[in-house]
């Protein structure tokens, strides 16, 4: 049997993007991830195929498995001969009990490593515009649990010595203790008009910060009703929260957009806009199949040497053809006469991408647009064309070409499939009120969420052109902005403007 490792890793602070390289490298390689309440979900996705997942979280009030029956967990994986990631938030040796965990695994001869994480010490504070030290104000710095174990005859915190001798407090799990903690404080030394910040959600879209003195900071919290997770900073560094706090400055800070793309084709919408502070929620209304039989696509391209023109209207269409075109072993030089035209960039980045040059892209990126320019710049007169499509795109370029006298091949590439969502669920995230955007990059993606929700508008819509916003009318709802690039870039900079005003 092969001998089974566990690897100890720190998640971050949440934002998922802040897990380390060394991290993300064994999360992908393990076949087992136990991981913890405040570890993002994303990070899940880096998975690979057939591992188990297993959630042990403990929540106020609620331990899925307690901390001894987590360490036998790692211990009876490991001997199984399976590569264990323990995925915990932060860091696993500043209050995540990784130490625990360690020495149950030392003492049954389990091999491990530990890779640390980024602390919520210091990202949480650095998100809220706190250095948690700076040299014209303090050196000191100190972590404290807020929460000792109801174990332990007397507390280990020496409370007259954190209170007057470190600059900055962090203290960790201190929400339903804070007025014991501030008490302590206060009886112990420490000016009651030392600066305070609460910070819930550190380093999420969700973020919420508040800012009081020790004097005043409880009656602050309670009627904020900040509850967990949450850190305490304190200090006079909670002063420069007002120059430096970048993170809530972000332009679509803390907005709820529902991104209604492919599961394979949202990852570009979403980066850009949690770039910008968003969160988003996918809601992925569409699929694509790809037709790996095609019997019109291969035909065309067993014929390819007699067309003159390719022409792609997505990038699936790129996907599909190139998919087929090398299952057939095809030699890339049989396309060395066809010259290739595209509608939009991220179509034509995708050719480029395999070294191939695109001879032709309109100024506008919609059908309309395409056939006026293609023709304009192009005699087609009498010359082959192979299109590429979707099974239900428009069939207003195959018709406006032959017009021209072209000889068109029509051909489906992939199928748009809806995407199996369960109704109630998007309903009720939608009639809750709390989402501010939705977008819609295609006719397609409209016609698919409309037939699932059928509430009133709670929600800003912003749509990808003129098509689009075409189909959402048509449901009786109005676009709040339209991209005047059809593009996803496009897309994000016309929600943009909509708060530039």
């Amino acid at each position: 049997m092969n001998k089974g490792k566990v690897y100890l890793i720190g998640a971050g602070p949440g934002d998922p993007e802040l897990i380390s390289i060394k991290g993300l490298k064994y999360l992908k390689r393990a076949d087992v991830v136990i991981y913890d309440n405040l570890v993002n979900k994303k990070l899940l996705k880096n998975v690979k195929n057939g591992a188990e997942i297993i959630y042990v979280g403990k929540e106020s009030g609620h331990h899925t498995l307690d901390q001894e029956e987590i360490n036998k967990l790692l211990i009876k994986k490991a001997k199984e001969g399976k590569v264990v990631v323990r995925l915990k938030g932060g860091d696993p040796f500043i209050f995540g009990r990784g130490g625990e965990e360690a020495l149950a695994l030392s003492e049954n001869n389990i091999e491990f490593e530990i890779i640390p994480g980024i602390t919520a010490a210091t990202a949480v504070p650095a998100y809220a515009g706190i250095p948690v030290t700076h040299r014209e104000i303090t050196s000191t710095l100190a972590f404290i649990t807020g929460h000792e174990t109801p174990l332990k005859e007397k507390s280990h915190i020496d409370w007259s010595k954190i209170s007057t001798g470190i600059g900055t407090l962090v203290f960790f799990m201190g929400i339903k203790n804070l007025k014991n903690i501030i008490n302590n404080l206060i009886r112990h030394g420490r000016d009651e008009n030392t600066p305070v910040a609460i910070i819930r959600w550190g380093t999420l879209p969700e973020q919420k910060v508040i800012t009081g003195n020790l004097k005043n900071i409880v009656q602050i919290a309670e009627k904020e009703n900040i509850k967990p997770p949450a850190i305490i900073i304190v200090g006079d560094v909670v002063k420069l929260r007002d120059k430096l706090n970048w993170y809530e400055s972000k332009p679509l800070f803390g907005k709820k957009i529902v991104v209604t793309r492919s599961r394979s084709q949202a990852s570009k919408l979403v980066e850009l806009l949690e770039e910008y502070g968003a969160k988003t929620i996918e809601i992925p209304t569409i699929r694509f199949e790809y037709l790996e039989e095609s019997y019109s696509l291969t035909t065309a391209i067993n014929q390819i040497k007699k067309f003159d023109w390719l022409i792609f209207t997505s990038i699936n269409g790129v996907k599909s053809f190139f998919k087929r075109f090398f299952s057939l072993k095809k030699d890339i030089r049989e396309l060395a006469n066809i010259k290739i035209a595209t509608i939009g960039p991220a179509t034509k980045n995708e050719i480029e991408s395999l070294y191939i040059k695109v001879d032709f892209q309109p100024s506008k990126y919609f059908a309309e647009c395409f056939v006026e320019e293609f023709i304009k710049k192009n005699n087609i007169k009498n010359k082959n064309i192979l299109l590429i499509h979707a099974d239900k795109a428009r069939d207003y370029i195959e018709k406006e070409l032959v017009k021209f006298g072209a000889n068109v091949t029509s051909v489906i590439g992939y199928r748009t499939l809806s995407e199996n969502l369960e109704s109630s669920k998007i309903c009720e995230i939608l009639e809750q009120g709390e989402i501010d955007w939705v977008t819609f990059t295609s006719s397609t993606t409209v016609k698919n969420f409309f037939n699932i929700y059928k509430g009133q508008k709670r929600f800003k819509i912003a749509s990808i052109g003129p098509i689009t916003s075409k189909t959402i009318k048509e449901f009786g709802f109005s676009p709040d902005v339209e991209a005047e690039e059809y593009t996803i870039p496009g897309l994000v900079k016309a929600i943009l403007n909509y708060y530039r005003g």
